[in-house]
């Protein structure tokens, strides 16, 4: 039984129950591009006093791809808490509750009892399912409530009045729980919003005054439909959407958030366009992973938030560097190279022009001091437009040399490798110089600078390496020397350790015991043929076989990956006596970083 109403909003909003749902045919012809319709009438900017960041990346971004394990959520829990700062910039991250798995993954998140990012669920609009958030402990959680005609009548097959009495039931037995709701307005940018949004809205603002428990709104811009335009009509304006809510419905900005996707292109400038019209809260995700298209990239609105602002409220940018890093290193997912901020090739020109310019001063083609903001230092990929200039900032880049050590664009290695790279180009080549082929021709060409890199790096292979590989290499069932036990182990070093990128086992007379796996699945019979068929005159077998110690090679270009790496071997005993050698290859690029993390961390 419902309580006395307190809440009065200046305009009753009723509900429109119709026969037959509204689909905005004008505006969603669907067998056409949808349209974009504007009146003379606009919306003021009106932002709210106060602006934050949440977090998707357990929930929508996991819908689009495996799911994260358990520890990879934990750890990168951990990260949006050092991103986020000690202010809470990053205030609340949701996470899905269905499985073990998920609950597992919340219960550790708690445990570290950070405050800021809160653990929030996420649910349907189920009363069953309200038991599910008070067993975990959680204080808020999502409730999903279509909004649109799309939803109501054609997925749900539901009448208007029936989805709103259902949707305010729920939230009526979530606040008798002491469970703070947060109401998904899904497809709200193809709902009818005076006939349907704005009377919901009003109920639910009628509930958080007679609990005094706040009841909040995310506008789900679910297909990608929303513009930033202030005189684009309902319901696709971002700023009408905002308006309506905040001044037919009386929704006060702290419980407004927004949630975008980006099918249309227009995910993160609706995003900000949202703070800039009053609604408080911006829904995103790491790397801007989710469904279909994905949703604002948290790194894009973690800077927006810094530009609109003005300070950046003791947010840590070098963390998003890190989120990147621990995403393709221990998630291996590759971002796409040109992603902004957090793609590898982010800040690199090509032109030789710009490189010119780079290295006189990199402000004159670096958006940003991204070296100290983010970690990045600007670079260059080489072409045949690069010139000397672009190969020596290149080199100075990629062998992280210091400013009193670095290479000047006359020097005689960079002349060999410009005219390498120019016969390239002549003989018909269309593509960018690798990283694997430049740092081959800095080996060769620029010797006296990559020899001090050399001892660096087989020291940081042996650091990062040694206990994994002396584990793996005393495991029973490598030392069982069965083929059948030890391959299965082979491929699930490629998912414990980011570094291996080759792994085989040699017997006692230096042939193979297994085969060789790449981070693919097994070689091929034609890259077979090109490799040795005996081990015995390797160095990274005769170390190993008659030391007993764990070896590193020196630097190769590998026949099977094209890559340039490292090998790390070690002994495989069996009471004492060695019947074996284990064997696995690391990339170089990925030492390096992994140097150059150790050498910031120190």
């Amino acid at each position: 039984m419902r309580g006395k109403l307190l809440f009065k909003p200046k305009k009753v909003y009723t509900l429109q129950d119709v026969e037959n749902p509204s689909l905005f045919r004008e505006q969603f012809p669907y067998h056409e591009i949808p349209r974009i319709m504007f009146d003379r009438d606009s919306v003021e900017l009106e932002p709210a006093d106060e602006i934050w960041i949440t977090d998707t990346t357990f929930r929508d971004g996991q819908q689009s791809r495996p799911p994260y394990t358990t520890q990879q959520i934990v750890d990168l829990y951990e990260l949006l808490h050092r991103l986020g700062g000690p202010a809470g910039v990053i205030r609340q991250s949701e996470f899905f509750l269905y499985s073990a798995r998920d609950r597992e993954a919340v219960e550790k998140c708690l445990s570290l009892g950070y405050r800021y990012p809160e653990v929030t669920g996420w649910i349907r609009a189920s009363k069953d399912e309200l038991n599910l958030v008070r067993s975990l402990g959680i204080r808020e959680t999502g409730i999903l409530t279509s909004v649109s005609d799309y939803h109501i009548f054609m997925k749900l097959g539901l009448t208007r009045r029936q989805a709103m009495d259902q949707y305010v039931s729920v939230v009526e037995k979530a606040l008798g729980m002491n469970i703070r709701v947060r109401c998904h307005f899904e497809d709200v940018t193809r709902a009818d919003v005076y006939g349907f949004c704005v009377p919901f809205a009003c109920e639910l603002m009628r509930l958080y005054h007679e609990s005094a428990v706040p009841v909040k709104i995310r506008m789900c811009d679910t297909m990608g439909f929303g513009v930033p335009f202030p005189n684009a009509v309902l319901p696709r304006s971002v700023p009408r959407i905002i308006h309506a809510l905040r001044h037919d419905a009386d929704v006060p900005p702290h419980c407004l958030e927004w949630h975008g996707h980006n099918d249309f292109h227009k995910v993160i400038i609706n995003a900000t366009t949202a703070w800039l019209y009053g609604c408080s809260a911006v829904n995103a995700s790491m790397l801007g992973i989710g469904e279909r298209t994905g949703n604002p990239p948290l790194e894009a609105a973690v800077l927006d938030y810094i530009a609109l602002k003005g300070h950046d409220d003791g947010i840590d940018t070098k963390v998003v560097t890190e989120i990147a890093r621990y995403f393709e290193r221990n998630i291996k997912y590759r971002i796409p190279h040109n992603q902004p901020f957090v793609g590898a090739e982010f800040n690199v020109t090509s032109a030789g022009i710009h490189a010119d310019g780079l290295m006189k001063d990199e402000e004159v083609y670096n958006i940003f001091d991204t070296s100290s903001i983010l970690n990045r230092p600007p670079s260059v990929s080489i072409t045949d437009k690069s010139g000397s200039a672009g190969i020596a900032q290149w080199m100075n880049d990629h062998l992280g040399l210091e400013p009193r050590s670095r290479i000047d664009k006359r020097h005689s290695g960079v002349q060999k490798i410009v005219r390498w790279v120019n016969e390239q180009y002549r003989a018909g080549r269309t593509t960018a110089i690798s990283h694997e082929e430049m740092l081959e021709l800095a080996h060769k060409y620029l010797p006296e600078y990559f020899e001090v890199d050399l001892a660096l790096l087989r020291e940081v292979a042996h650091d990062a390496m040694a206990e994994f590989i002396e584990k793996l290499s005393r495991h029973p069932n490598m030392v069982s020397m069965k083929r059948e036990l030890q391959e299965p182990m082979l491929q699930q070093a490629f998912k414990d350790n980011p570094f291996v990128q080759l792994a085989l086992v040699a017997n006692g007379k230096g042939e193979k015991n297994t085969d060789i796996f790449l981070r693919t699945g097994r070689i091929t019979k034609e890259q077979e043929k090109r490799l040795d068929k005996n081990y015995t005159k390797r160095a990274w077998f005769i170390v190993p076989f008659e030391n007993g110690t764990i070896h590193v090679t020196n630097l190769f270009k590998s026949k099977i990956t094209g890559l340039l790496g490292l090998t790390v071997a070690a002994p495989v005993r069996k009471n004492d006596r060695i019947i074996g050698v284990l064997r696995l290859d690391c990339k170089f690029e990925d030492l390096i970083d992994f140097a150059r993390e150790k050498q910031t961390r120190t």
